[in-house]
């Protein structure tokens, strides 16, 4: 049976999820005073308010100097949004630090063209398999629902970029329509509860959400995608919302994938936060992106991911950054580069560390980037739309160009 749940009334479209909250502080403490924060001990909903959200409230924190006003401009585009925990994981004497570079707006996110080649607003054909309601159906076994616009960090290299954090029709509005699809389709054996960040729902909502899928017969499991216990690990320090996950996970297998980036993001409170999941009996896999200026070298790689296996975190997915606009051309590695990068990390890799897939996640499927031979980019489709599904497993052969970073980049090619 199918529970029913609708969100209008409880909490939808919120720009924070305590609606009810004094607005913060007029005086902004200075960087210097994070350190002394225990975020563990903190109201999740309460410490929202303080998160950083305009240009003028950032330069209390960090040095902007002349970049300024294109950041003003960029924020004007794209909204700025930055938890003080997250803000205070950034050197504020390097600029080109990995954690800054993924939460300050940059003048280059005005960038939509140049020598990396076209972009887009939906690289992953989100608009093409929109049900409606917030469902997303590409693959016939998978729904994903978009169950918030809202996220406890805006990501600068966001895929979604075009609708997090802005008024949309994408997200979903009434989740026991959502559920309903499902439960219509007997083909889809699992679902992704996406985003935006699900855990930023209030807890009783995200409680809701899998009541209603929680007795549909043919889900064999669940997964909550969230960068929460990356960027805001205080929020699993709830413990409704670990019994709630606990629940649920005793009745139907529930995954949380989640996204770090680099190895400077494993600190002892996400480290916590991720014990708190697992303490659920909730497996916690990561998603990272392959990006320019953050993690895209050898080492930076490896740290990354024996520090996830040190914490219980299974390396899954390294995603190549999509083609978006605002985002290419600052975050995207040329595939010819990072093939190399990526083949000479895994040498340094134990067996669980090595599990992870280089994935390009394209409308056509999820396509895994084996490796090269010379000039030639290996690659193999694992998923595929429904109605392409033959194309599933198939190999791909690609020639490498010096600047190309997507499959549309490169020409076919054939091995002789």
């Amino acid at each position: 049976m199918t529970h029913h749940v609708s969100l209008s009334d409880e909490g939808r479209n919120l720009k924070m999820p305590d609606e009810g909250m004094l607005p913060p502080s007029a005086e902004a403490p200075r960087f210097s005073s994070l350190a002394g924060l225990d975020w563990l001990q903190m109201d999740w909903q309460k410490e929202l308010r303080n998160n950083v959200t305009t240009i003028d409230e950032l330069k209390d924190y960090l040095p902007l100097g002349e970049e300024e006003t294109g950041l003003r401009q960029v924020a004007g585009i794209h909204p700025l949004n930055i938890p003080r925990y997250y803000l205070s994981l950034i050197d504020p004497e390097d600029p080109r630090d990995p954690i800054r570079r993924q939460c300050v707006p940059d003048a280059q996110e005005l960038v939509v063209a140049g020598a990396m080649g076209e972009t887009t607003a939906d690289p992953y054909g989100d608009d093409l398999y929109n049900k409606g309601n917030g469902v997303l159906h590409k693959y016939s076994y998978t729904a994903l629902v978009v169950a918030t616009e809202f996220c406890a960090m805006y990501c600068r290299h966001c895929f979604r970029k075009r609708m997090v954090g802005l008024p949309n029709e994408q997200t979903v509005k009434n989740f026991q329509k959502a559920a309903e699809y499902i439960s219509d389709h007997p083909e889809i054996t699992n679902v992704v509860v996406s985003g935006g960040d699900p855990f930023m729902l209030p807890t009783q909502v995200l409680k809701k959400m899998l009541d209603a899928l929680r007795d549909i017969p043919h889900l064999n499991h669940v997964r909550i995608g969230s960068r929460a216990p990356v960027t805001y690990p205080l929020r699993f320090f709830d413990d409704e919302l670990i019994s709630a996950i606990q629940s649920f996970n005793r009745e139907k297998t529930l995954f949380v994938p989640t996204h770090f980036n680099h190895a400077r993001e494993i600190t002892p409170a996400s480290t916590a936060a991720v014990q708190r999941i697992r303490s659920a009996g909730v497996t916690v896999n990561n998603q990272a992106v392959f990006l320019r200026g953050v993690n895209d070298t050898v080492q930076d790689l490896v740290d990354l991911m024996n520090g996830l296996l040190r914490i219980g975190v299974n390396p899954y997915y390294l995603y190549q950054c999509m083609p978006v606009a605002r985002v290419r051309h600052h975050f995207q590695v040329p595939l010819k580069e990072g093939v190399d990068i990526v083949d000479q990390a895994r040498q340094q890799f134990d067996g669980y560390a090595k599990r992870f897939k280089f994935i390009i996640g394209h409308k056509i499927g999820k396509i895994e980037i084996c490796g090269r031979i010379g000039d030639k980019l290996i690659l193999k489709q694992i998923h595929a739309p429904a109605e392409n599904q033959k194309e599933a497993s198939r190999m791909l052969v690609r020639k490498l160009t010096e600047t190309g970073g997507w499959l549309d980049d490169l020409p076919e090619a054939a091995l002789q």
